[in-house]
């Protein structure tokens, strides 16, 4: 038999996020995020969105040891511009028992019809930034801190609830060359000239996102509006984002090109890799676990790629181009030799044209599910 809990107590939470740990343990793929941060993302006093969202949290206990979690969110920006009533679920990890797994659906379920609901998609959180998607194929590759790993056995667990595929994403690993093709750097140099662009270097962190960073969000809102899933972030959600990532941001880590009146039309974003840094600990920051993270982001070895994005007017003119090459000279100076690129869309030919010209490896698949209710 299956109790089903739902997550009401700061007791509860910490057990809801601890459970991840404890089924994972031992696991060498498996990433964890931060505990402290986690207990921040579902505590509707340090989380901005739930300003927008209505939010559940439910445990899954069998004689009285947790087998499973879920959490379901009721995006409402994001049914209002999509015009849609969908409930996301997110946090699903359960052992390998397809009554567990029907017992936390039901919930979701259950729960979001009563508040009008008639969909159920996911795995999504709460934006763009938040984990998403399940890992359908690379079960043997460790995962970034940006995405969630998950056993091989979890599609089986959805699909057979009657989940099917909404949207898919792919994974590369790129292998960067010991040395810039001289052609890329002429032709991203006509590009900047022909448009009155340039690029941003050498500026310290503080001022750089002092200065740019309001408009770096909204230039990331625009170009990613239409995407699958995605919702523009609110002021109080950008400075909670730049909170949380604001140690391992790099300047040297990140290109931006701006126009003649210094405003930004093209942006990405890499992050130092902490996977390594941080497998088996559990998420909490013991002093040994605190020294690899400072190492990992003070000399990266890997870098993940977490967004780029073009202002729509600038779009197809070659800026990817130009931002990526910038970036492959930053690389190659740190002694950084391969990016995981996080995920790209499957149908998103704009961002995956990127790696053509580099040594890669599409290595993982993630998928987006949906069920009526």
């Amino acid at each position: 038999m299956v109790d089903i809990i739902e997550v009401k107590t700061r007791k509860q939470l910490k057990k809801f996020a601890e459970f991840v740990n404890k089924l994972y343990k031992g696991c060498p793929y498996y990433v964890p995020t931060l505990f402290a941060d986690e207990l921040d993302m579902f505590s509707p006093s340090e989380n901005p969105a739930y300003e927008e969202c209505e939010v559940v949290l439910y445990m899954a206990e069998r004689d009285g040891k947790v087998v499973g979690r879920i959490a379901g969110i009721i995006q409402n920006t994001y049914n209002r511009i999509r015009d849609c009533k969908l409930v996301r679920f997110t946090r699903f990890d359960s052992i390998d028992d397809q009554e567990v797994a029907n017992a936390l659906f039901d919930a979701v379920a259950k729960w979001a019809k009563e508040r009008g609901i008639n969909g159920i998609i996911g795995p999504l959180g709460f934006n763009d930034l938040d984990r998403e998607g399940l890992l359908i194929e690379g079960f043997d590759r460790i995962c970034t801190y940006e995405t969630q790993y998950n056993y091989d056995y979890y599609p089986k667990l959805i699909e057979n609830y009657g989940f099917v595929k909404d949207a898919d994403w792919v994974e590369y690993r790129i292998k960067f060359p010991e040395q810039i093709d001289e052609r890329y750097e002429r032709i991203g140099n006509k590009i900047l000239a022909k448009y009155e662009l340039k690029v941003i270097r050498d500026m310290p962190k503080k001022e750089f996102i002092g200065k740019y960073g309001e408009d770096i969000f909204d230039l990331v809102d625009e170009g990613y509006g239409a995407l699958y899933g995605t919702v523009p972030f609110s002021k109080k959600t950008r400075q909670l984002i730049l909170s949380q990532f604001g140690l391992a941001l790099n300047t040297d880590l990140m290109a931006l090109v701006v126009d003649k009146d210094d405003k930004p039309v093209a942006f990405a974003l890499t992050l130092p890799s902490l996977s390594k840094a941080l497998v088996g600990s559990g998420g909490h920051l013991y002093p040994h676990t605190i020294i690899k993270l400072l190492k990992a982001i003070k000399k990266p070895k890997d870098i993940d790629f977490a967004l780029v994005a073009v202002k729509e007017e600038y779009l197809n003119k070659g800026l990817n181009g130009v931002i990526f090459n910038e970036l492959m000279h930053r690389f190659l100076k740190m002694g950084i030799g391969y990016c995981e690129t996080n995920l790209n869309l499957e149908d998103n030919i704009a961002v995956q044209n990127m790696w053509h010209n580099y040594e890669r490896e599409q290595h993982k698949r993630r998928r987006a599910y949906h069920k009526s209710i």
